[in-house]
Parts: C-alpha cells; structure tokens; sequence
C-alpha cells in the first residue's frame, strides 16, 4: 500500500486519460507515472534511501503530484513547506525535519534559506537560475521505476502542523492512511475513473495534498488552481466540467462576495459535490451555499494533520442539524471524555478523542508531545471540546486552549461566534479572551463587516443577550478589515490576542 500504487494502475490501464490540467499543461497518467520514475531515479543517483526525507516548496502544480509519487517510489518521504513562510521558518523545518534535498518552485526563491546549496539536491523548478533546473534534470534521469520495497506504515510525509496554538510539530503520515483517505474520499465524495476535481486549497497542507493527489490515485483528473481566486474558481469548473470540489469556509465567503455582486453567471451544472474542511462553516454562509448549489451534496468535514478525517456531516442532514460536524468517518470511533478520562454522556462536553487507520503514528523526534497526544489505548486528542447528542452527532463546541475563564465561568468562543455570524451585516467573527484585572479575562469580539456595510456594536451585543446568558457578551468590540489566518484558512486566535495585547 503506496500513494504511487494509483499512479503506476491507471498508467497500465488508461495511460492515455489525463490526470493533471494545469493551465495549458496537460499530463497522461502515461507521462506522470514516466515523469514520477525519473524523480525517484534523481531521489537515488543523489544518495537517497528509504526513509530519507526531501522538501518540497511548490504551489499547486502538477509537479507536486510527480514530486510525491516519485519520493514515494523511492521510499523517500516529504517534508512539505508552505510557501507563505519565511526563509528562516523553512530553515528551521529543514534542518527539524532532518531533510536531505529541496525541490522548490524559482517562484519561491526568495523564501529559501540560504544554507540550502549544502544539500546533496536541490531543484529548481519553472524560469531562473535558482538551484538545479528540475526539466533538465528530469529529461537525464533513468525512466525505470525503481520499485523500492515501501512499508504501509512507513511515514510518505512530515507534514507540519498550523502552529495555531504554538510552534509547528512533525506529524508522521503513513501510507496507509492517505491511501485508505483517498479510498474513503472515492466513496464518498465522487473521487474514481473518469472523475474530474481540482486543488483548490495548498496543497503544501495536509487536506489539500490529499484531497487534490485523491484525483489521479483514483483514476480521475485534478485541475490545478495556482492560487485563490473565486472568478477563476468559476470558470475552472465551467470549462474543466469539473464536478467534485474541496473547499475552505473562506473560500465559499468570497465566492458568495463575488456571486452577489457579478452581473455574469456561470455553467456550474457539472457540479455534484462540495466539501468543507479546516474550520467551523457559519450556518448563514452554509445556508447560502446550499440554497446557490441546490443540485450539490454539501459535506462538512472536521478533522486535523494529525487525524485526517475524523467525523462527517452529509448533505441529508446540512441544514438539519448545521452546526453539527456529523458522525464519525468510516474507520473512525470517536470518545468524549472528561479531566478524568472518563466518557461522558449525551448533552455533556468532554475532549474529543479518535482512533482510526488515518492517525499519525507520532511527532518526530518528539516523544513528549507524542504521548501528549495518544493515550495508550491509541486514542489520539484532538484538542476541542464536544458533545454528542442522543442520536449521535458531534457539535464541536470549541478548542480546549481557546475557551475563555471569565470570574468563575467558563465560556465557550464558538456559541457567540454562531449567534454573531447570523446577525445582518456581519462577514466574519472571532470571539478570544483578553487580559482583564477585574475578571481574569474578559470576552472580546473582533468583527469584519461584509462589504459596504457599518457595524451596530449596540445591536451585536443585544443578539448576544437575547440569545445566551449576559455574561457571555462581549465586553471589548473592534471592528477589523480582517482576520489573520493561516494557509489553510483557520483563524490565528493567538495573533489576535498578541495584537490586542501589544
């Protein structure tokens, strides 16, 4: 079980179908899996063996797909970097990582730390003089698919995580559980032969490698869209008849932006399936998108880099039970339990745990954190508080780190941030405890208006009041152009609370 086990079956069987459309590229599975040998032959005739690691710096492009399924012909795992770090940051990844060589976009120079011509490879791909030219070195490379010996569970990445709630760790993918991931993503998302998706979200992070590499593993085709942009989204699927799409909530906030207030539409009816990964869908936008796509199954996911996917709310119970992330994945049995590690019953919070084939096997090099997060029985933390009612479904009710103490009370961010992001004229919210010497913390909302519209704090805070108990409002109001956010578009709290506080 390999994530280039896909690639070498449809090169065998459709060779001349095409997996990747990137602008006016196009790629066969003959000649990705050709293109894939001679990055494992470079991987190789460099010194490297099974187990070493490579980073990757690329966009979403169809060399990332080659990139991965070469590495793991040779045994050879990723270290991904996301290229909207700094070249100190990758520094650091590289040398944490223990990687041996760098394939990175000349796109991307300037964030590439300086110590790299030390490494025994590094790449350079696209236009400039920056590193070994990848093309030129692809065309010399040995064709043959070297056919290393590579374990399930041995690591295919170290994918790092957000670093949301501090420094970044190594959570070590196996093959197993990307491959098994892509198995589910088929069945349920409308992956397999013939299939058409694209990579809409970076693919340098977990969710978005997998669900875009998801495409040509399952016999289908992923468009790749280089970087956001709603209009160029639209037209993507109008022309590539595209039909299952990964998003962002993010990404739908902009598309809404844009569907309202273009006077053009678009021919979106090859569209079948959506689905929502990375943070909480607000239940306005989710009612927008449902009500704009009717003849499209809305998923939302919920999960993490270290779980993979961990639950699923399907498109029969959308609006239903919105707000709600559904019940477990297949392969997946999820505990909600207590300071005492105790399960609790239906209506009670407690953190939530998962075990499944998707879970990391552990942070390199780091074996505190490790047991941090797995308790012996497997079960892997997830961080947020949960709970479940009597039919089974799990509401997330907030990140454990992110909920607030205010005098003796604690309060959860994501009750107000829900009541907030249905009231008129609000775009997006965050809800974060601030320094407070009376209380200890004090409730404080950051909110960004929706386009050409003022903010009534008076009003907000009423919302609040009526809906959950009085201490629970808001006591600091800003209104913000924006809110810092990293790649995969979940909300930085911490930046936030830095930022008030300075």
């Amino acid at each position: 079980m390999n994530i280039a086990s896909g690639i070498r079956e449809f090169a065998r069987s459709t060779p001349g179908a095409t997996a990747l459309i990137d602008g006016d590229r196009r790629l066969t599975f003959a000649e990705l899996d050709d293109r894939s040998n001679r990055v494992a032959g470079l991987l190789m005739d460099a010194g490297f063996k099974a187990a070493d690691r490579v980073a990757v710096l690329l966009g979403n492009q169809l060399e990332y797909v080659e990139v991965a399924a070469g590495a793991a012909k040779a045994g050879v795992a990723m270290v991904p970097l996301n290229p909207r770090g700094t070249a100190a940051e990758h520094a650091s990844l590289i040398e944490r990582s223990g990687a041996s060589g760098l394939v990175a976009d000349a796109a991307f120079a300037a964030n590439v730390p300086g110590r790299v011509e030390d490494l025994p490879l590094v790449l350079g791909v696209g236009s400039g003089d920056w590193g070994h030219p990848y093309e030129k070195a692809l065309a010399a490379a040995r064709p043959a698919d070297p056919r290393v010996q590579v374990s399930e569970l041995d690591p295919f990445c170290v994918q790092y995580t957000s670093g949301t709630t501090g420094r970044p760790k190594g959570a070590l993918l196996t093959h197993r559980s990307r491959v098994l991931t892509m198995f589910g993503c088929a069945v349920d998302y409308g992956l397999g032969p013939g299939k058409r998706t694209a990579a809409v979200a970076p693919m340098a992070l977990g969710a978005g490698f997998c669900f875009a590499y998801a495409g040509p593993f399952m016999g289908g085709q992923t468009s790749m869209l280089s970087r956001w942009d709603p209009e160029r989204l639209l037209d993507m699927i109008e022309r590539d008849r595209l039909q299952t799409i990964f998003l962002v909530p993010t990404h739908a906030l902009t598309l809404r932006e844009l569907m309202e207030q273009s006077p053009r539409r678009w021919d979106l009816s090859s569209l079948e399936t959506f689905y929502f990964n990375a943070a909480a869908l607000p239940v306005p936008l989710k009612e927008w998108v449902v009500e704009t796509f009717p003849h499209v199954g809305v998923h939302e996911l919920y999960g993490s880099t270290e779980a993979g996917i961990v639950t699923d709310l399907r498109p029969a119970d959308a609006l239903r039970k919105a707000g709600s992330v559904g019940h477990p994945w297949w392969m997946t049995d999820v505990k909600l339990l207590d300071e005492d590690g105790r399960e609790v019953g239906p209506g009670e919070p407690g953190e939530l745990f998962g075990h499944s084939p998707f879970n990391m096997t552990g942070y390199l090099d780091d074996p505190e954190a490790t047991a941090a997060a797995i308790r012996p029985d497997g079960y892997l933390s997830s961080g947020d508080v949960a709970v479940r009612d009597e039919a089974g479904f799990i509401t997330i009710v907030d990140r454990k780190k992110d909920m607030i103490i205010s005098g003796a009370a604690n309060i959860y961010p994501r009750e107000i941030e829900n009541v907030l992001a249905g009231c008129d004229g609000v775009a997006e919210v965050a809800v974060v405890g601030l320094p407070d010497d009376r209380w200890g913390e004090a409730v404080g909302a950051f909110v960004v208006p929706r386009p050409g519209r003022v903010l009534d704090f008076a009003a907000l805070e009423a919302a609040v009041r009526e809906r959950l108990a009085g201490y629970k409002a808001p006591k600091v109001w800003e209104q913000v152009d924006e809110l810092p956010k990293n790649a995969n578009g979940k909300i930085l709290k911490r930046v936030i609370r830095d930022t008030y506080a300075n």
